[in-house]
């Protein structure tokens, strides 16, 4: 299947590391044209389902959050990013490298995570342009649901 649709075996693999499993519904958030095709195909073929938008009425597994610095207010998007989010879900925020147009300083995605109810887990190398940081609920507010 991922053959099927041009994916690399690189991009699997990256896909892979970031546990995106067949049959998980993953809402993507804040595409653009500026977004990694490549990574977004991969994580289809995982998965066996297309991406969905916000527009999306039902839970999501996962989503997939593409930021920018100049994309507004970090902490809103994060928040904004968990409203169709199943309980134990994560956030994959998808943020440009370092020196790479629109680049978001680690430093306010360590400010925005724990205030919009998050902590990083994982940070992942995507491509030459994208690095990805997993979110999750800590624990503890898991437990407390």
């Amino acid at each position: 299947m991922a053959e099927a649709a041009g994916t690399t075996g690189p991009h699997l693999d990256v896909v892979a590391r970031m546990g995106f499993r067949a049959g998980n519904v993953v809402q993507e958030l804040g595409w653009d044209e500026d977004c990694d095709d490549d990574i977004r195909i991969a994580i289809e073929a995982a998965t066996g389902t297309e991406l969905v938008g916000d527009e999306h009425d039902e839970v999501a597994d996962v989503v997939l959050l593409w930021w920018r610095d100049g994309d507004g207010d970090l902490v809103d998007g994060l928040v904004d990013s968990l409203t169709d989010l199943v309980d134990g879900g994560a956030v994959w925020l998808l943020t440009p490298k370092v020196g790479r147009d629109g680049f978001v300083e680690a430093t306010d995605v360590a400010d925005a995570a724990p205030t919009a109810g998050l902590t990083t887990t994982t940070t992942v190398p995507l491509t030459d342009q994208w690095s990805g940081i997993k979110l999750v609920s800590p624990k503890a507010a898991r437990a407390r649901r």
